[in-house]
């Protein structure tokens, strides 16, 4: 059996390209060396951290008092890892020197801080005094290293396991598997769970867990199910996190009615509910707009004597805040406050956002001021909330201001950041600024995105430099960014604007070839465009071809094709599409419904129009033209 999973090691990781590594610290050699994923900068530090962690631990202290907690039978428990390093260092420097499970305990005291660079530290320190390793130990290795997303070498680590005649166990490949969900490769997590199975290893709680939140990452809920269905044929019953991992995935898929059905098979099997369970439930009913639901859970959840926490109410405050319930939100905050739930960094961004929403600049800046007086840091987001409040108000060079004053602080601006800054400078027709700014954040390592390339295409476009959102078109599908549907219908607006048709024309063309769908909304671009031309027939046919490819005419789509053929003097098509649009019960805007009583005024053929269309000019109180 060992022999197949030598086999398999050499066709899914590079142990052919380790050479004859002998140690622990010739793989960390090729994470520097070998690695050109991995920046220089960021090897560097590891190495200096482990250069540090060596430093510390290669004396004796003997003076110094540890305060070590047991935290059950077998484990240890530091408030820091300096507490870590200290005992270790007396460890080491004892005679003799504890055993092999001693140290093991140690290890995962470190790692279970989170302290994945000491911990690889440590170990090596093992290595060079000749301390043997076991499975144990290896494991804890190869879990820092899937940790510190260098699966690949915690592949390696279970080759040296093989090399050194020790057999790895179900909590190995557990921590493999969850290694390579941790960097989204969940095809081989299922694969190499599989193998285990298939190896004989009976997968514990652990390992279908990791599986399972693997196959929610990644959107496979219905995978995860089947997995869950899986794990109970085989005698493994699911715990409270399994089903609430599950839970959650089928909330952030909108499956609401499934995620109550499996609550209710969970407290069937006597397994309670957590806030973790109850948060990702009302999250997802109050983005459907459910408020009787959030308010019936929300008092199931007290009367189980699972409190609201601050996740809790900063969920419940974002869904007010964006249906725009401002005083509901603020009661939220209040009761927080009377039940002892503080308010954290989210709270108030979310309040600030709201504030920014609604123009109320003022506002959001008390609740800055008042966040900082409460010893709460703010963070870039609650500055990109004033951002987008500044701008919003066309205060755009206060918020140039405050921008300046964030970097003299320290902050680093993200791509949200600027982005709100290039657009709010497009808005205002500052059109050098924003491509300053664009420049700015890239010479600053800020990658732009598809919303940054949407608001200085928009910005351009509106101002008439559509050659120049051309450039910056050409420049995101360089970047490796593919336009969307979106971006082909900012340039295809401006460039009609301009009436540079031939030019939107071939635009158009690209969008299928592409691949990508036309909406409604560029087909009426086009449409009105061609009419625009002088091609009546042509855009009559875009219409027809629009329909055939299953992209219904709306109301603004018929009111263009009105106009369009009303301009052509065309009755007859006009008659045609206004008993269409009647039938599908569109109606008349209000600048279609003005010249089309301005064309009966001086009628002299007497069209009769449907009943409906004198209806609908009456109704917006035009004329009485009937």
């Amino acid at each position: 059996m060992m022999g197949r999973w030598k086999g398999a090691l050499r066709s899914t990781t590079h142990l052919q390209q380790m050479g004859n590594a002998k140690s622990t610290i010739s793989i960390l050699f090729l994470l520097f060396t070998r690695r050109p994923i991995l920046h220089l900068k960021r090897a560097g530090c590891f190495y200096f951290q482990i250069s540090c962690s060596y430093a510390t631990i290669s004396s004796p202290d003997t003076e110094t008092s540890v305060n070590v907690r047991g935290k059950g039978k077998h484990q240890f428990q530091f408030d820091n890892i300096g507490e870590a390093l200290t005992l270790f260092n007396r460890m080491i420097h004892s005679h003799p020197r504890p055993s092999i499970i001693e140290f093991s305990r140690l290890l995962g005291a470190v790692v279970r801080i989170k302290d994945y660079v000491t911990a690889v530290s440590l170990i090596r320190q093992m290595e060079l005094l000749g301390i043997q390793h076991n499975v144990y130990t290896l494991t804890i290795l190869i879990n820092c290293f899937c940790h510190l997303q260098c699966v690949d070498f915690g592949f390696s680590l279970l080759g040296k396991m093989f090399k050194l005649g020790l057999q790895p166990n179900v909590i190995t490949f557990s921590t493999l598997i969850n290694g390579l969900c941790i960097v989204s490769k969940v095809a081989r997590a299922v694969m190499l769970f599989n193998d285990m199975v298939r190896e004989g290893y009976q997968p514990n709680l652990i390992s279908y867990s990791t599986i399972v939140n693997g196959l929610c990452k990644i959107g496979d809920t219905s995978g995860a199910i089947r997995l869950l269905r899986m794990m109970e044929q085989r005698g493994c019953a699911p715990n409270i996190v399994t089903y609430t991992t599950i839970i959650d995935s089928l909330c952030k898929d909108e499956n609401v009615a499934e995620a109550l059905k499996l609550l209710s098979e969970m407290r069937g099997k006597g397994i309670p509910s957590n806030i973790v369970t109850y948060s990702s439930l009302i999250h997802a009913m109050c983005n459907l707009g459910q408020w009787k639901e959030v308010t019936s859970l929300l008092k199931e959840m007290v009367a189980n004597n699972v409190m609201p926490n601050v996740v809790t109410c900063n969920i419940l405050l974002d869904a007010l805040c964006k249906e725009g319930l401002v005083s509901e939100a603020h009661d939220v905050v209040k009761k927080m406050s009377q039940e002892g739930v503080g308010s954290d960094i989210v709270t108030y961004n979310t309040l600030m956002d709201s504030c920014c929403l609604r123009s109320e600049i003022y506002e959001a800046r008390k609740i800055f001021d008042l966040l900082v007086g409460r010893g709460c840091a703010p963070n870039i987001v609650s500055y990109n909330a004033l951002f987008s409040g500044y701008c919003k108000a066309k205060r755009v060079d206060e918020a140039m201001n405050l921008f300046h004053e964030i970097s003299d602080k320290g902050f680093i601006p993200d791509v949200v950041t600027y982005t709100i800054l290039i657009n709010g400078m497009c808005e205002i027709g500052r059109l050098s600024a924003a491509q300053e700014l664009f420049k700015e954040m890239s010479a600053n390592g800020q990658i732009p995105d598809q919303m940054t390339y949407s608001a200085l295409l928009d910005g351009l476009c509106k101002h008439g430099h559509v050659h120049e959102a051309l450039e910056f078109f050409q420049a995101m599908h360089n970047s490796g960014l593919e336009p969307s549907i979106f971006h082909y219908s900012i340039l295809l607006d401006g460039l009609c604007q301009v009436r540079e048709f031939k030019l939107a024309r071939q635009l158009f063309r690209q969008i299928f070839a592409k691949a990508l769908h036309p909406n409604i909304y560029v087909y009426t671009i086009m449409i009105k465009a061609l009419f625009e031309e002088g091609l009546p027939n042509e855009a009559q046919e875009l219409f027809r071809k629009m329909e055939e490819g299953g992209c219904l005419a709306n109301s603004c789509s018929y009111n263009t094709m009105v106009q369009g053929f009303l301009r052509n003097n065309d009755m007859s098509s006009v008659m045609q599409i206004l008993h269409e649009m009647v039938d599908k019960g569109f109606s008349l805007d209000v600048p279609m419904a003005v010249m089309l009583v301005d064309f009966l005024s001086t009628d002299e053929t007497n069209q009769t129009f449907p009943e409906v269309v004198y209806k609908n000019i009456e109704d917006y109180q035009i004329v009485n033209v009937k």
